[in-house]
């Protein structure tokens, strides 16, 4: 059975940092293409980041040069490094691996990121 674990989420100020994790467990990791997307309130679930098997990186345009995805293969993590973060970045962060439009797997809790002075 396929578990995906977000954590690391929080309440940040303006400018600030956050370092998201997400720890798959059931599969073998480093076949998957993965996605990080972000649900805000009242907001459809968007797409966020994209880091494919080999590594590379694509991202929505609201989160370039801000975003950073990244991956463990050998710890089964995919990462997301948030800088700059602004309060319409506030939303609830999920991970999952995408097929065309859908997604693969069932969704996790998610991480809550809160941006608010």
């Amino acid at each position: 059975q396929v578990h995906l674990v977000e954590s690391g989420g929080g309440l940040v100020q303006p400018g600030g940092s956050l370092r998201l994790s997400c720890a798959a467990s059931g599969i073998v990791f480093r076949l998957y293409d993965m996605n990080w997307y972000r649900q805000a309130p009242g907001k459809q679930r968007e797409l966020v980041a994209t880091i494919t098997s080999n590594y590379s990186t694509t991202y929505a345009d609201s989160v370039k040069e801000r975003f950073t995805i990244f991956r463990d293969n050998p710890k089964n993590t995919v990462y997301l490094r948030m800088n700059s973060l602004k309060p319409e970045d506030t939303a609830v962060y999920y991970c999952n691996s995408p097929s065309g439009v859908a997604t693969i797997f069932s969704w996790g809790q998610g991480t809550q990121v809160t941006v608010s002075s």
